[in-house]
């Protein structure tokens, strides 16, 4: 028996091997969960097909891109085709800046860049979530879960931009678990460390953040994309059935440490 055996889950933001949202993927299938995983563009879709062979029962794929509202119909009427008893889970694994607006300074964000951070990283798990509710519904219950990072609250070097995104997508998630919760269903975010991901790669001082979380965490090593996978399966299993409105860290312990 796994821990998600009969749970329909879908998750976004697959890029390739190296993405939490594969670690994420990994930890589900393995647990028994029944996976939707969807893609932005043909370029990901080509990644996404080379990892799909790895895991025990082939998921289903679907088009999808958060910036296009017709994209998000689209996806709730094949939620309501293909899956008609409804779904519990979605992870949220969509965050996205222009390069410019990371190097730079954070008084130099142009209007456009950060519009651009919000609209991708924050907003579209409000119209995410607005599209698989209804699938969360006729399930009887659901288990919302949103990536986010220290960032949010702290002042990280070349983060800039990306942590008033993340602020934003804290803040949703919690009205968000507020308003669902009559539902039966939770909202939740993992604050997850330092990971050598390709999205990571774009921010300067990747490096430096994971030797520091070696010889400061109080668990002095780094986490993996599984780490964060483990995580989520609790979170969308019914062993977390009244936890919502929280953020959950996985970070060796590092969210603790004064400066």
């Amino acid at each position: 028996m796994g821990l998600l055996d009969g749970v329909v889950a879908v998750v976004t933001g697959v890029a390739n091997k190296r993405s939490i949202a594969w670690g994420i993927a990994q930890v589900f299938d393995r647990e028994g969960a029944q996976l939707i995983l969807t893609y932005q563009n043909e370029r990901f879709f080509e990644n996404l097909e080379k990892l799909v062979p790895e895991l025990n029962r082939r998921p289903e794929v679907v088009e999808l891109d958060v910036v296009h509202d017709e994209s998000l119909e689209r996806l709730g009427a094949w939620l309501s085709e293909h899956h008609p008893e409804g779904i519990h889970a979605l992870v949220h694994s969509i965050a996205y800046a222009e390069r410019r607006d990371l190097e730079g300074r954070f008084l130099d964000t142009s209007r456009d860049g950060f519009l651009v951070a919000q609209n991708i990283s924050a907003y579209s798990l409000i119209a995410l979530s607005r599209t698989v509710v209804p699938s969360m519904v006729r399930a009887g219950w659901g288990s919302i879960i949103a990536l986010t990072h220290q960032g949010s609250t702290r002042v990280m070097p070349n983060y800039n931009v990306m942590g008033a995104a993340k602020a934003s997508l804290e803040s949703s998630m919690r009205y968000l678990a507020y308003e669902l919760g009559r539902d039966r269903i939770r909202v939740n975010a993992i604050s997850a460390g330092p990971v050598k991901t390709l999205a990571a790669s774009g921010v300067r001082g990747i490096s430096q953040a994971l030797k520091m979380t070696e010889e400061r965490a109080p668990i002095p090593e780094n986490i993996s994309t599984v780490d964060v996978g483990h995580a989520a399966a609790f979170l969308a299993s019914p062993w977390a059935s009244h936890i919502t409105g929280n953020i959950l860290f996985v970070d060796s312990g590092f969210h603790i440490l004064g400066a």
